[in-house]
């Protein structure tokens, strides 16, 4: 007997690059590792690797390097193949974006990035906190747990969230609403400044910040991330995961967190009622067919967080006491997980639907729906058991619709579009209260183009949007008897901006923006009225308001020296006619709920301005210096005097240092040091003085473990390590209560 056996031609081979994508330097002696035939080797000083003799197949690949996070190659092999791999060895230095579409590849100098590593350590925290890696981005904080990110010196409704592309609903009712976003959904987080953030929808002065999911991979075997972090302050437990698969109908990514804690602490004494539970999760599916790639995308966000106890007080003497008293009213001596009034309660739905369709090599067609509800609801202390009765309760309809077009002509890459955004604002009865924002219609159509060329090392881009913003409001009068009016408003809205920049090679950059933009004032600042219970604060609206204009001129420089000192720098200058901002009172107001401070929303003609630097050093590679510091400069032009609500002059210093221990375990450890000078502002602007300036002092050690096919992390991170007591100027919170003292988090991860 005989028979005949055949054998694969293994003869294949994979070659290709390993680069940090933030300097475009290769990455010398980084492992290539092959998971299906445990074959590997190692990149030479160039970054350049080979593998030889493979067979046909499907094939995962894991590429790590000191002091970067590993990163995964899908490879379906049926010929020679040449890639280019990168991976953040340089996170702080990812200031790039890539022209989405047909034609050049150059970079806009208009984009700061956090990473996906970095994402899931901070995945405790919530997206303001995040955000705040990158220089130049501050928080505007009410509380331990709500804050809105700052990008030079402009917040709220000056700057635009974009959940996986839908400008994020809720946000117009005031700087007390967190984003209500899990940031563990993102692949990557940015911060989008120039003509790129024209095509983005919304009401920005200036600057867009990106939540991306990303593509999904397509490997066709189940990977993911399970993500656990603990932490000692508020004994929180968070619980991240992260599913996806592809097949031949079809690829789904399944991302959820959990999040658990207790009351935080400051250095010497418990904020009570500063618990909070969380819970999200998203759906992503996604489908090519043809010339066409569709996606549907689901989110749910719920939280109930509380508010501090301390910081609503019954009467005028107890309120002059707390903004004097070293510990607040009302505070306990032990920890807690029960959220009593106040607090908050926020469910937040998004759908999202959407088709690409490749027309031919140079045009693409994309349209886009969405819908958001928001569900928000705010519980007050109040008298005869009735606490559990909400005081406001708002539930808000979002419609979002966009035609898009991207074409390539000749060396020019084109973007337009039309979009419609629908908003319906309800207050729902029952709360026994006046609501603090009326019910509202909003309309907004608008229309983009955005033109990008190359020439040689030149980049350009220039782009144009129009936005007519229609509102229509119903109010009821605060005196008897009651009557309800109602008030039509008509905006437009201009944006124009030109970029221009010179890359002479990989890491040296210069580049030049210049922009006008107007945003009509929002419902909150036109027709607040009544208690803004996160802020602890009455507000006061007012429907005469308007439109802010801007003229905005920036500038950015990067170098690259021997690949060892990197370094950027940005200046900018920003004057603003018409500036809206809530201006703090002289005196205090006394209702039936308590005394609180008075807030009244103004305008004026504004001058904003600064500049943020970023140097990192490497004299090793396995020793990373980086030093952060970030200015901002503000003024009423006519009365002279400084703009409250600007971000303190910080400055970060952090040393990072690698170790390889065997085979492919690495270990890392890490020392942050930060100091921050605090905003002057005149006695008379604020009901106290600034808080002293004050520094702090993080760590953090962690190793990376192979499990065959698959790695593990464990970490420990320190945040305010010496347990120093202080207050910041930019949290509300500063009236009552000190900020959040040591922070130490264990977090375990599992990449598969």
């Amino acid at each position: 007997m005989s028979a005949f056996l055949f054998g694969q031609d293994c003869t294949l081979s994979v070659t290709g690059k390993v680069i940090d994508k933030g300097t475009g330097r290769p990455l010398s002696f980084s492992n290539i590792y092959v998971q299906e035939s445990k074959q590997g080797t190692i990149s030479k000083e160039d970054g350049s690797f080979s593998l030889e003799n493979m067979c046909p197949g499907h094939y995962h690949i894991t590429i790590s390097h000191l002091g970067c996070s590993p990163g995964l190659l899908h490879l379906d092999l049926y010929s020679d193949t040449i890639v280019t791999i990168e991976l953040n060895h340089h996170d702080e230095l990812l200031d790039e974006i890539t022209i989405k579409g047909e034609g050049s590849g150059k970079r806009s100098a208009a984009i700061s990035t956090v990473s996906r590593s970095e994402i899931s350590r901070e995945s405790q925290s919530g997206l303001s906190t995040i955000l705040e890696t990158i220089s130049g981005v501050s928080s505007l904080k009410s509380g331990t747990d709500i804050a809105k990110p700052i990008v030079h010196g402009l917040y709220g409704n000056r700057v635009e969230i974009m959940n996986h592309g839908i400008p994020q609903a809720g946000q117009q009712w005031g700087n007390d609403h967190a984003p209500e976003i899990d940031p563990f959904v993102a692949q990557k987080i940015s911060v989008v400044k120039g003509a790129a953030s024209l095509e983005y929808g919304g009401s920005s002065l200036g600057s867009i910040v990106l939540i991306e999911p990303g593509n999904i991979t397509g490997d066709k075997h189940l990977e993911g991330i399970v993500n656990y972090v603990f932490q000692s302050n508020g004994l929180g437990n968070t619980l991240n995961t992260r599913f996806e698969r592809s097949s031949k109908l079809f690829s789904y990514r399944l991302t959820s967190s959990f999040k658990v804690k207790g009351d935080s602490k400051a250095a010497d004494y418990y904020l009570t009622n500063t618990a909070k539970n969380e819970i999200s999760t998203a759906l992503q599916m996604q489908k090519k067919a043809g010339i066409s790639e569709s996606e549907i995308y689901y989110s749910f966000y719920f939280n109930n967080l509380g508010i501090l106890r301390g910081s609503h007080i019954g009467n005028l003497t107890d309120l002059e006491e707390a903004l004097v008293r070293d510990e607040p009213f009302y505070t306990e001596d032990k920890i807690s997980f029960d959220i009593a009034a106040p607090r908050q309660k926020v469910a937040h739905h998004l759908f999202k639907a959407n088709s690409d369709l490749r027309l031919s090599e140079k045009i693409r067609l994309k349209g886009t729906y969405a819908f958001q509800l928001n569900d928000r609801r705010e519980y007050d202390v109040r008298r005869n058991g009735r606490s559990d009765r909400p005081t406001l309760h708002m539930l808000q309809l979002d419609h979002f619709a966009e035609v898009s077009l991207r074409s390539s002509l000749d060396k020019w890459s084109l973007r337009s579009g039309i979009q419609l955004n629908y908003v319906n604002n309800k207050n729902v009865a029952g709360t026994g209260t006046m609501p603090l924002i009326p019910q509202y219609n909003q309309i907004k159509p608008a229309a983009f183009f955005i033109a990008s060329t190359t020439a040689d090392k030149w980049f350009f881009e220039s782009g144009v949007r129009y936005a007519f913003n229609h509102l229509e409001v119903a109010t009821i009068t605060t005196s008897f008897p009651l009557e309800v009016l109602r008030f039509k408003h008509n905006f437009h809205d201009y944006a124009l901006s030109s970029s221009v920049s010179y890359m002479w090679s990989r890491g040296n950059n210069f580049g030049i923006q210049a922009g006008y933009m107007s945003r009509s004032p929002e419902v909150n600042e036109l027709y607040s009225s009544g208690l803004h219970q996160g802020v602890s604060g009455i507000e006061e609206g007012n429907r005469n308001l308007d439109s802010e204009r801007s003229l905005k001129l920036q500038m950015e420089y990067e170098f690259n020296w021997k690949d060892k000192l990197f370094g950027q720098f940005v200046s900018y200058y920003q004057n603003i006619n018409d500036y809206i901002y809530l201006e703090p009172q002289d005196s205090f107001r006394l209702t039936i709920r308590g005394a609180f401070p008075l807030f009244i929303y103004k305008q004026d003609d504004v001058m904003i301005y600064g500049s943020d630097f970023l140097l990192s050093y490497e004299p090793i590679d396995k020793l990373k210096l980086s030093l952060k510091y970030a200015i901002v400069r503000g003024e009423l032009v006519e009365e002279n005097v400084v703009l409250i609500n600007l971000p303190s002059d910080n400055l970060t210093f952090s040393m990072k240092y690698s170790v390889k221990l065997k085979d492919r375990t690495k270990a890392s450890f890490g020392l942050d040091f930060d100091y921050v000078w605090q905003n002057r502002i005149e006695p008379e602007q604020d009901f106290i003085p600034p808080p002293d300036a004050y520094y702090l002092i993080g760590a953090m050690a962690g190793v990376n473990l192979p499990l065959g096919k698959s790695y593990a992390t464990i970490e420990l991170i320190a945040d305010n390590l010496l347990n120093r007591r202080y207050r910041d100027y930019l949290n509300r919170q500063k009236y009552f209560a000190d900020e959040v003292g040591r922070d130490v988090r264990l977090r375990l991860a599992y990449l598969f």
